[in-house]
């Protein structure tokens, strides 16, 4: 039994050995071709190049305007004489379109903002009993002209007989007479036609001009009646936008500084960087007691899409070209938006072979939306205008292109 003991431990013991000729030949891992290493390393090296040309900044894109020169005895531009706030208005002022007919509104053909030539149609009235009366008298008037062949075939039937003294003058007046009077319904009925086929024309509003819908008054399925309260019939109001103007209210004591036929320019409130050219077109004739004004209008000379009805403006009217001073120094112009100031003074950024460069300036007095500089610039200098936020001495940058 002891020798016994020793021979089952041993058994056991090689039951848990592990037979390593038996076991599965382990996989080598897959070889990356070299090809994908080095296109791996060419885009890790781009994106490296790439973070280091952002932090060390690329040129940075400004708006530039340019100083100008007028030599001793050249024209220089015209002042600013007097200011004030108005709003943008049209020639014709706005055009309401209401119905000549009654009717229930079947359809709109068009939409706020749409542009629309003359003659256009606008809105669509229900028209199913302007047709139908139509129809009605048509036939009426068929009718009227059946009865006229046959009335002139029996007065020419009387008058034959009356001829032949078989038949009395009393009857042949009957049968005349008759003829007169389907002349006349005949006359009558196209008369009625004539109105009912304008009535059915009146179902389908057109623009009388060219313009932009401002705005739909009703909807589809309202019923629309001539006339009304307060403009309560009007189914469509529209802007003849191709002739633009501002109105501004002038005091009295200015009136002296505008004239009809006077150069200005206008400045909307939304876009403070846009100028249009405009003159003074026409001064109301009578003065507001009240408010101690009188109404101005000047015409926009090139409107464009930014100009709206009704939109906030500022108007400056400009005197005449005057002369810059002969005998005396060049006259050097720069933008207004050009000129800034700090704690240091007034100075420029000056664009140098795609730098910048900090000019401390002296300016003077204001011509329309230019400054003269009275001292550091000579004329001719590119200045960056607008936004001027992170910009620095001699940083790179680049001119944008309008």
């Amino acid at each position: 039994m002891a020798a016994e003991a020793p021979r089952n431990l041993r058994d056991d013991l090689q039951a848990l050995r592990i037979d390593r000729g038996t076991t599965a030949t382990r996989k080598p891992p897959p070889r990356v071709p070299t090809r994908w290493i080095a296109i791996g390393t060419a885009v890790v090296l781009v994106l490296v190049a790439l973070v280091v040309w952002l932090s060390l900044g690329g040129p940075k894109i400004v708006q530039v305007a340019y100083a100008s020169r007028i030599e001793p005895g050249g024209a220089a531009p015209s002042v600013a004489v007097l200011s004030g706030s108005g709003y943008v208005v049209t020639a014709d002022k706005y055009i309401s379109i209401g119905v000549r007919i009654p009717g229930r509104i079947e359809k709109f053909f068009v939409d706020e903002s749409d542009h629309v030539k003359q003659g256009e149609p606008l809105v669509q009235l229900d028209d199913r009993d302007y047709r139908a009366a139509l129809e009605s008298q048509k036939a009426r008037l068929a009718v009227a002209r059946a009865n006229l062949d046959l009335h002139q075939i029996q007065a020419d039937r009387q008058r034959k007989l009356r001829v032949q003294n078989y038949a009395s003058q009393a009857e042949l007046d009957t049968a005349e007479t008759q003829l007169r009077v389907d002349k006349a319904q005949i006359a009558q009925l196209e008369a009625e036609i004539a109105q009912s086929q304008v009535n059915l024309d009146y179902t389908v509003l057109r623009a009388p001009a060219d313009g932009v819908v401002l705005a739909k008054l009703k909807e589809v399925g309202e019923m629309a009646t001539p006339g009304g309260f307060a403009g309560s019939g009007d189914l469509i109001r529209m802007a003849n936008l191709s002739d633009l103007r501002a109105e501004v209210d002038i005091a009295e004591a200015d009136l002296n500084r505008v004239r009809l036929g006077q150069k200005a320019f206008v400045t909307p409130d939304a876009y403070p960087d846009k100028r249009y050219e405009a003159k003074v077109v026409k001064m109301y004739p009578q003065v507001n007691r009240s408010k101690g004004t009188l109404k101005v209008e000047v015409g926009i000379l090139n409107p464009d899409p930014y100009l709206l009805p009704d939109m906030s403006v500022r108007l400056s009217f400009l005197a005449g070209d005057t002369p810059a001073e002969k005998g005396g120094p060049p006259l050097v112009l720069a933008p207004r938006g050009a000129i800034r100031s700090d704690s240091s003074g007034s100075y420029a950024w000056v664009v140098t072979e795609g730098k910048l460069r900090r000019q401390l300036v002296r300016p003077g007095a204001e011509r329309g939306d230019q400054v003269a500089v009275e001292e550091g610039l000579s004329g001719g200098e590119a200045l960056v205008v607008g936004e001027a936020s992170g910009l620095s001495e001699g940083q790179r940058v680049a001119i944008a292109r309008n």
